[in-house]
């Protein structure tokens, strides 16, 4: 059942166009009409035909970007949600470089010298500072011998959102595709073992060290 929405909103927010990027990837994977019907479903029709201006002003609140994750799932059910969220993250990532590719400051030629291990280290950090920067996102890097932990404290994927098992699928996409684009092109497993709207304290994403290619 579509999670009810709360009159009151959180005061935090993406800026427009990172609002804009979610909205683009969902075209991409879903189609205009599908995107349209999304909306239509997460009670967003203000949104339909009329994404936000590609600005860095914070107007895409939190709880949209959960009504929206909420509606895939009531749309084409969890397995389905999950799977059009990862592609949504994936092309996300895409359109995001277009836009930040500047400020990330990591496609100058020293930057892609470096050894796979620690461009992947300061890469994926770079990525959760622009979250940090421009949007009311939280986000820190954690590592073992294993792993790059992507912690994101308050999060808007899974915003208002209570579900029985981790649904940031975008986030995974997004990390998934950053770290494509980071290694010049090798497939990475990432997983997400904790989330907020299933109960944690945190959403947390497991992303290998290891390429699996």
């Amino acid at each position: 059942m579509p999670t009810e929405k709360s009159s009151e909103t959180s005061g935090y927010y993406y800026p427009n166009n990172m609002g804009r990027i979610v909205l683009q990837a969902l075209e991409e994977v879903m189609g205009r009409n599908g995107v349209n019907a999304l909306l239509t479903l997460a009670k967003l029709r203000h949104l339909v035909n009329n994404f936000p201006p590609n600005n860095l002003e914070k107007g895409f609140p939190f709880e949209d970007f959960g009504a929206i994750t909420q509606a895939l799932d009531d749309m084409y059910g969890p397995r389905g949600g999950r799977g059009l969220g990862i592609r949504a993250g994936r092309a996300a990532f895409k359109y995001a470089l277009r836009e930040f590719g500047a400020v990330l400051g990591i496609a100058d030629l020293a930057f892609r010298l470096l050894p796979l291990g620690m461009k992947m280290k300061v890469g994926i950090n770079t990525f959760a500072e622009t979250f940090n920067k421009f949007s009311d996102q939280i986000v820190r890097l954690e590592e073992d011998e294993e792993y790059f932990i992507w912690v994101i404290e308050r999060c808007p994927v899974c915003w208002g959102r209570t579900t029985e098992a981790p649904c940031c699928h975008a986030a995974v996409g997004v990390l998934q595709e950053g770290a494509h684009w980071l290694s010049g092109g090798k497939s990475f497993r990432a997983e997400e073992v904790a989330c907020i709207a299933a109960g944690d304290e945190t959403c947390k994403i497991l992303l290998d060290k290891r390429p699996l290619d």
